[in-house]
């Protein structure tokens, strides 16, 4: 019988837990008939204990008496198991030890254990948790069973983008201002120059412009809400929310903050927008994209246009487009390439 239980002598098998605050916790699981288990479950097969709950969610642990594969035969392996449904994946430190062990340990080994993923009705333990014979010989059983303590901590997710957003959105601190387009946007040199190797030399290096804190460098040749989305991935490392946008407003910021990741260096958020990019290819923006493409040097992107241009009748409809009559005047090379792999097939 596997069964879980309080921290305290009773013995009656009833389900509980022990639950410091919402983020940790521990939990003791006893095993009773330790001998009858290894007997009549075989390799691979589990007992699954009394749900429980621990640090703010609800569990249970799988007891594998013969282990869960063949090369673990001759151990316990132990797993916990998440029981519910959870929105994004839990970061757990969790630790497996004897009941006898608890007293041994230092109070911190928990915190400084790693953390594993958890997602909704996933799991995670330990495949060699014990040798059989070891804890046969160890002196752990008394009268056929032995009791595992769980301790656990759910580590909160990062938050540092959040509030890198909330500095940037605040101001406090800010020490370079920018004029885009009429607009004014305040940032901090640290954190642009640590972004971007053009925001370093234009900010520290021998491009430096105004190191007053009260000056104003002009940016040209952008739009104010693709400066203010370049701000806000240097500070969250995420893209701003285009909710109310479509699909054609989506593509269009993409490329236009496409190019304005290549004229900063940030080749992290290149990709990203290139691989936007790929995701709205049609007939009204292959052209422009495949322009794009060659102009910036994205291999993906100019991959996935040619691979769409491919039919006959989409590069028909395509020719008969504005982006097409573009696409011959800025970037002509791209399209002697697609015509070349045209007459190749």
């Amino acid at each position: 019988m596997v069964s879980t239980m309080p921290p305290s002598s009773s013995t009656d098998g009833s389900a509980s837990s022990i639950a410091a605050d919402a983020a940790s916790g521990y939990h003791l699981l006893k095993v009773e008939g330790y001998s009858n288990l290894k007997s009549t479950i075989p390799n691979g097969k589990y007992v699954e204990s009394h749900p429980f709950r621990a640090a703010g969610h609800s569990w249970s642990i799988h007891y594998f008496p013969n282990g869960e594969f063949a090369e673990t035969a001759d151990y316990i392996s132990i797993f916990l198991v998440l029981k519910e449904t959870v929105p994004s994946e839990l970061m757990v430190q969790l630790v497996f030890s004897f009941i006898d062990q608890v007293e041994k340990q230092k109070p911190s080994i928990v915190r400084t254990a790693k953390a594993d993923k958890f997602v909704s009705h996933g799991s995670w333990g330990q495949k060699k948790f014990v040798k059989r014979a070891e804890l046969e010989q160890s002196g752990r059983l008394k009268d056929d069973c032995f009791t595992v303590s769980s301790s656990f901590v759910v580590v909160p997710p990062p938050d540092s983008s959040h509030h890198l957003g909330a500095l940037l959105l605040g101001g406090k601190g800010a020490d370079v201002r920018f004029l885009v387009a009429g607009e004014s946007f305040v940032a901090h040199r640290c954190m642009l120059a640590a972004r971007s190797p053009v925001f370093d030399a234009l900010l520290f290096g021998p491009m430096k412009e105004g190191t007053a804190t009260d000056s104003c460098i002009q940016i040209d040749d952008m739009l104010p809400q693709v400066f203010q989305s370049l701000l806000h991935f240097i500070y969250t490392d995420s893209l701003q929310e285009t909710e109310g946008q479509g699909k054609e407003g989506r593509a269009t910021m993409a490329q236009h903050l496409l190019e304005a990741a290549d004229r900063y260096g940030m080749e992290r958020l290149k990709l990203i927008c290139e691989d936007s990019l790929c995701q709205y290819i049609d007939v009204n923006t292959v052209a422009t994209s495949l322009a794009l493409a060659e102009q910036h040097r994205c291999q993906g992107l100019k991959k996935a246009c040619f691979e769409f241009l491919k039919s006959p009748k989409t590069l028909d409809e395509v020719m008969a487009t504005d982006g097409f009559q573009h696409l011959a005047k800025s970037a002509p090379s791209a399209l002697f390439e697609l015509m070349s792999k045209l007459a190749e097939r």
